[in-house]
């Protein structure tokens, strides 16, 4: 029997997610301000992916061993040590664009950062530029929401 995934998109409010779940006034504003930036850059509304996590439009993926489903193209999650960033695609290019991008951790997907002004955010976007090109070449319908 397939395995269901964990992280699908929701009903949740994303802000009321947001104000009911994040306890800093500066992770707050952060939070609001990564959706203002994301929005803009990938041109989709925040929605809910599983509990945590907040993503932007979605993308199909199957893997070799006949997994498959959608997840966010963007998002993020604003854990209470920190900040997990969805928004990297294991590319040369972004890998030489982490060189410039701040204070941050690398973990096996994602970003781990303190607070949005730790990093270059010019560094961000185009991060995020490259994995929605990424994923729309890559993947099906990289583009729906």
């Amino acid at each position: 029997m397939a395995k269901k995934n964990k992280t699908t998109q929701t009903d949740v409010d994303v802000f009321e997610f947001i104000e009911s779940y994040v306890d800093k006034e500066q992770k707050k504003e952060d939070s609001h301000e990564l959706i203002r930036l994301m929005t803009q850059w990938s041109g989709f509304e925040p929605k809910m992916w599983g509990p945590t996590i907040i993503g932007f439009g979605s993308y199909h993926y199957k893997y070799a061993s006949g997994h498959e489903g959608d997840a966010a193209m963007l998002g993020f999650s604003p854990r209470k040590a920190q900040f997990s960033l969805y928004v990297y695609s294991d590319t040369e290019k972004s890998q030489r664009l982490l060189e410039d991008l701040g204070k941050f951790k690398m973990g096996k997907a994602c970003i781990y950062i303190k607070k949005l002004s730790d990093i270059n955010v010019e560094v961000l976007k185009e991060l995020c530029i490259k994995t929605i090109a990424y994923l729309n070449e890559h993947h099906e319908c990289a583009c729906h929401t």
